[in-house]
């Protein structure tokens, strides 16, 4: 008898396991709930929600009773106590540290954006093999040796590694997190990784992303309308039906 291995918190309740696409959607929920409580609005109802984002409420009412958020009748859902629900299940209550493997162009972006830590991340630390970058600091992070990287992951009890060097250089360093210890690995290299079953790996394809916004752009330039007066001039030179 095949049975699914149970995956608890360090306390042994269990851990809920949501379909990828009502994960993916959490995030929009907790963004919007966020600016509402900002307007001054004390609770929200599904409706609204899928009103703002586009949504069947239905969705939106089995996303959130899926992470154990419940409204009550012609109230809705406690702002505050959603979103606070929301935090806790995606784990940006607290905030996990995480090292950055590539100072570059990518990589400085990443380390520049300071929201990240809103949603439960905070890079401490960047790596690179540049000399010209070793030692230097990008928005307040410090760069350091690719070579100090294990043992520091070690020392340091970090988690998550992000990769944002070249294709060709992304297998190493994945190794390397892999050594230290690394749990979770954010891969912005445009390749596949092979990594351990208890590591995770998430992709981050911009290539894909750009193939899907370009194909999406160029069918909508395809079926354009024409102009309200190719249309009237059609309609007036066509042959009547008899």
């Amino acid at each position: 008898m095949n049975l699914k291995p149970k995956v608890t918190h360090a306390d042994g309740t269990p851990v809920k396991i949501v379909p990828e696409p009502t994960l993916k959607r959490l995030p929009l929920y907790h963004r919007f709930l966020k600016e509402r409580l900002a307007a001054g609005y004390p609770t929200v109802s599904c409706p609204d929600i899928g009103l703002n984002l586009d949504l069947d409420p239905t969705q939106v009412r089995k996303d959130l009773e899926s992470v154990g958020v419940v409204g009550r009748p012609r109230i809705g859902y406690v702002l505050a106590n959603v979103i606070e629900e929301l935090e806790r299940f995606l784990g940006w209550s607290n905030v996990n540290d995480a090292f950055l493997v590539g100072a570059g162009s990518m990589g400085s972006a990443l380390l520049g954006y300071h929201k990240f830590e809103q949603c439960g991340l905070k890079i401490v630390a960047a790596f690179d093999t540049d000399l010209l970058k070793i030692g230097t600091r990008i928005h307040g992070k410090q760069v350091l040796p690719l070579a100090k990287l294990p043992n520091l992951v070690q020392r340091m009890h970090i988690l998550i590694g992000i990769i944002t060097v070249p294709a060709e250089r992304a297998q190493g360093v994945a190794d390397l997190l892999v050594a230290g210890g690394i749990r979770a690995i954010w891969n912005f290299a445009p390749i596949r990784l092979h990594a351990p079953e208890h590591v995770i790996v998430h992709n981050e394809d911009l290539y894909c992303s750009l193939a899907a916004l370009s194909q999406k752009l160029a069918a909508a330039l395809k079926q354009k309308p024409q102009p309200p007066e190719a249309r009237a001039k059609r309609t007036a030179t066509a042959t009547p039906l008899k």
